[in-house]
């Protein structure tokens, strides 16, 4: 009898866990909402998903989007990261905390959303740089994408100067281990959610010829955490979506 590779055989259970998971969803509230507030305390796992607050100075539209796509994408990543791999988590494995805090230096593992809004402000670069230097993984998304990505890439490399004057974002290539660990996933097929723009990855340098950020581009991978249970989300660009946010988590917590 022919034999199934793991890097087969999960995919083929990520594929069936979303098709029933989308299927169940209404019925059974796998993805219904749990907990979720500002609040929330993170249940007692091995791995822990933190978003951080940040930009606190900015008003209006502009003070909110670190919150954009929460708790959803939250639970619905780890509810899958549970299920498709060993990895200690569960759904309600995540916190907000202030990227100005020191609590951030608790988890490795750390998001972004519209991290091109605002300035940061200084307590916020040094802590970002500090969380870096210590070890610490950080995801940027949902930024770019819609027309706003030239001043908001901007905004980002400003900031990344304040925090590490001698080191630029790179381009990802495609045979990075990030794309190649537990999912073989090809970033050129990811697109934007609501434009379907190209999506982008990049990478940043920890200073020890490692990368200590992915960040995403023109793309919203958030948003197709939240709104897996949406039929009106096409199931391919979801599942890859998944599939990055498990490689995410399994290199942040491998190197």
């Amino acid at each position: 009898m022919p034999t199934i590779g793991r890097k087969a055989l999960t995919a083929c259970l990520l594929a069936a866990a979303l098709v029933a998971g989308t299927a169940a969803a209404g019925q059974f509230g796998r993805f219904s909402r749990r907990g979720g507030g500002y609040d929330h305390e993170p249940s007692d796992t091995e791995f822990v998903l933190v978003r951080w607050r940040f930009g606190g100075a900015a008003g209006g539209y502009f003070a909110n989007g670190w919150s954009h796509d929460y708790p959803d994408a939250e639970q619905h990543i780890l509810q899958l990261i549970s299920e498709l791999t060993s990895i200690n988590v569960d759904r309600l494995s995540y916190r907000v905390l202030d990227l100005s805090s020191p609590e951030i230096f608790k988890y490795p593992f750390s998001y972004m959303s519209h991290p091109g809004d605002v300035e940061l402000t200084d307590a916020e670069v040094e802590n970002l740089r500090e969380y870096v230097e210590r070890g610490g993984f950080v995801m940027l998304d949902d930024f770019g994408g819609q027309g706003q990505g030239p001043w908001e890439f901007e905004t980002v490399r400003s900031n990344f100067r304040r925090a590490f004057p001698d080191r630029e974002m790179f381009e990802l290539s495609l045979d990075h281990e990030i794309f190649n660990s537990i999912y073989d996933v090809n970033p050129r097929n990811a697109v934007h959610p609501m434009s379907g723009a190209q999506a982008y990855f990049l990478g940043f340098p920890d200073g020890r010829d490692g990368t200590a950020m992915i960040i995403c581009y023109h793309n919203d991978v958030g948003d197709y955490w939240e709104y897996l249970n949406n039929p009106r989300y096409p199931l391919e660009p979801s599942g890859e979506a998944v599939r990055l946010g498990v490689n995410f988590a399994f290199y942040a917590m491998t190197h």
